[in-house]
């Protein structure tokens, strides 16, 4: 870690002091062009908007009845506005959502060695770029440090530092370096096979999450997920991620609308409204954290009755 930063816990010193360039921002649109409109709306309210370089990756229509909301969203942001520049990749075809972030990702890192990642369905705080930022800049050199996450469960804790290391990598709005995205394996057999029971049981947050499930699915073609490929990626490095106590993004694609999402309220939070003023120095993961994001896991899906409530309602829909 830089000298900068070398002082005694919790640091109030991540601070884009020296840093001639923000981290670009690569946003991943389909064909949500209201979750889109205000995705932007919430990008364009936050501090350092007007100093970040804005790519947004327009995949192409599936079916012919995705193509006039391809076409709207497409419209749509080329209006955009509030930002250091911004640039439209639109894609012919359709990639899916994990080749596009992969691509995008990759692309983004290789030319400027970090990325924030938005997709069309989160709504930010106007510190959620400051926090990116500062976190990039703070930890940049720290090689364990491999993601930064800025969506956080509603722990209903208070005494939780505001920021903490985990294990696992959140998807919802998230950044990273060119150093870190090197080693993210795309190979399902190869990251797999890399897995014992020990591991596979420390993975899914002792069996609170269905993380290696995921995997399996991905392996079955039941899924494409990107984001259970980087955390294994993560995961078997022996990475870390840095995360907020409380959400600095909400994810707005929980009402049907999604091609990966249903209908439920689980994962919904309120957004922080306030800047990140501390870092963790110590360079493991927090207990108490881990802990309470056992404990919410555990206990996410509610009762039986709240259960089954929620199955009949996404059926419904």
């Amino acid at each position: 870690m830089p000298t900068l930063y070398l002082q005694k816990p919790p640091l109030k010193t991540c601070k884009y002091f020296n840093m001639q360039t923000f981290a670009p921002i690569a946003l991943f649109v389909y064909n949500r062009p209201q979750h889109t409109s205000r995705t932007l709306k919430f990008l364009q309210q936050n501090e350092l908007a007007a100093e970040s370089r804005l790519f947004i990756f327009s995949d192409g229509a599936k079916t012919e009845a995705d193509l006039k909301e391809v076409e709207e969203i497409r419209e749509l942001i080329k209006k955009v506005e509030g930002f250091k520049s911004v640039e439209i990749i639109e894609r012919k075809e359709n990639m899916g959502l994990a080749d596009s972030i992969i691509a995008g990702v990759t692309k983004l890192v290789k030319d400027y060695k970090q990325v924030i990642v938005f997709e069309d369905d989160l709504i930010s705080s106007p510190y959620t770029l400051t926090y990116f930022n500062e976190s990039l800049e703070c930890y940049r050199n720290v090689e364990k440090i491999m993601h930064i996450g800025a969506y956080m469960y509603n722990l209903k804790r208070e005494d939780l530092p505001e920021t903490f290391f985990y294990r696992a990598a959140t998807s919802w709005g998230w950044a990273t370096w060119e150093r870190a995205w090197n080693h993210f394996e795309p190979d399902i057999e190869k990251l797999m096979a890399q897995f014992d029971a020990a591991n596979r049981h420390a993975f899914s947050i002792e069996n609170t999450m269905n993380f290696w499930k995921q995997m399996q699915d991905f392996k079955k073609g039941k899924n494409n997920s990107w984001a259970i490929r980087w955390y294994a990626s993560i995961f078997l490095r022996d990475g870390l991620t840095l995360n907020p106590s409380q959400s600095l993004i909400n994810n707005i694609g929980h009402d049907g609308s999604g091609i990966h999402s249903g209908i439920n309220d689980i994962y919904n939070v309120i957004i922080n409204p306030k800047r990140i003023t501390e870092f963790p120095h110590d360079v493991t993961e927090n207990k108490e954290a881990y802990l309470a994001i056992k404990a919410f896991l555990g206990k996410r899906k509610g009762s039986l009755w709240q259960r089954i409530k929620r199955f009949i309602t996404e059926k419904l829909n």
